[in-house]
């Protein structure tokens, strides 16, 4: 907590001191008064909620073709020469270059959304695995081999637990990318979420709501990952059992 609040002091010192006006860089205090007259008028629970599920829903889908992707790329050199090299330029398309192309093949609903957090999430998973599973000891394979394991069956035995730590790591970065294309997802026609908010705020002039979207962004970001974190040791300590 030390450099959050080392952060919050200067953030203070900067809007008291007159190096922005309070219009550019509000107090802390003003951001929590926009806190409480939102939480009055029943709107910031939903905002989080709204922006969580179409993260959630978004990552969880993501990450499962991440991992089925990578996994064959990883696993199969036909498929790595096939598959890669297009994956790879499609990567590098910027998350607002997708908004109309979507509004326009799926309108203005859930749906474009989602899809667009589940296009954050994909790419990273995606390439940690494809790397890990490659990159696996020949000799584990070896033996998988000499047990009767291939295809699928030496994918889920031997390739994913001995790459769990990479892809692990994979599905963190595939869960930060998801909040990250939250906010361009939310350029979609939207009437709620916190990217919503982050926009409607900078149109409405309200800088304190506008810092509040970005801070509490930054907090279930970091929670997300927390979480991911947590389950990450469990699992890493129960292989090691």
């Amino acid at each position: 907590m030390i450099l959050p609040l080392l952060l919050v002091l200067a953030w203070q010192w900067a809007a008291s001191a007159g190096v922005y006006s309070r219009a550019q860089l509000p107090p802390p205090a003003d951001v929590l008064s926009a806190v409480g007259e939102l939480i009055g008028r029943g709107e910031l629970w939903h905002h989080v909620a709204i922006s969580t599920q179409r993260v959630l829903i978004g990552f969880a889908a993501g990450s499962a073709l991440g991992l089925a992707l990578g996994g064959l790329v990883g696993l199969s050199r036909p498929a790595r020469a096939l598959l890669s090299p297009t994956v790879q330029a499609i990567r590098a398309v910027p998350s607002l270059a997708w908004v109309p192309l979507l509004l326009l093949w799926l309108g203005i609903g859930e749906t474009p959304k989602i899809v667009l957090v589940a296009i954050g999430a994909f790419f990273p998973v995606y390439t940690t695995v494809s790397s890990a599973v490659a990159h696996i000891d020949p000799h584990l394979v070896e033996v998988g081999h000499a047990y009767g394991r291939s295809g699928v069956r030496l994918l889920g035995t031997v390739l994913f637990p001995a790459a769990t730590p990479a892809i692990v790591s994979g599905l963190r970065l595939g869960l930060a990318q998801g909040w990250l294309f939250l906010v361009a997802a939310e350029l979609i026609a939207s009437s709620m979420g916190l990217g919503f908010l982050l926009i409607d705020s900078q149109n409405t002039g309200r800088t304190d709501v506008m810092l509040l979207a970005i801070i509490l962004l930054a907090a279930l970001g970091k929670l997300s990952d927390t979480v991911l974190g947590v389950a990450e040791r469990m699992l890493l300590t129960g292989h090691v059992r």
